[in-house]
């Protein structure tokens, strides 16, 4: 049972989603305050809260596909694989 929810725990797709979805509050949130001078460098876009905002979706997509197609089960251990035979290598 632990291996399962282990598996599933560190699939890609759960990790990638959820650090864009981290780093995209966080660079939205810094959007949402720019300064003139940051809005001067970037010629008067407000950069970081768009790449916040795609950021944001991005990672919330790849959670939605995660949640929309999950990772299979992995197989159980057959009886041939869990029988001890003398001479093998473990």
């Amino acid at each position: 049972m632990a291996d399962r929810r282990i598996a599933r725990l560190f699939d890609v797709r759960r990790v990638i989603g959820g650090l864009f979805v981290v780093y995209g509050v966080i660079v939205t949130g810094i959007g949402f305050f720019d300064d003139a001078t940051e809005l001067e460098k970037a010629q008067g876009v407000r950069i970081n809260l768009w790449m916040g905002l795609g950021m944001l979706a991005l990672g919330l997509l790849m959670l939605l596909w995660l949640r929309l197609n999950p990772p299979p089960e992995p197989a159980e251990p057959s009886a041939e694989d869990t029988e001890f035979r003398p001479g093998a290598p473990e």
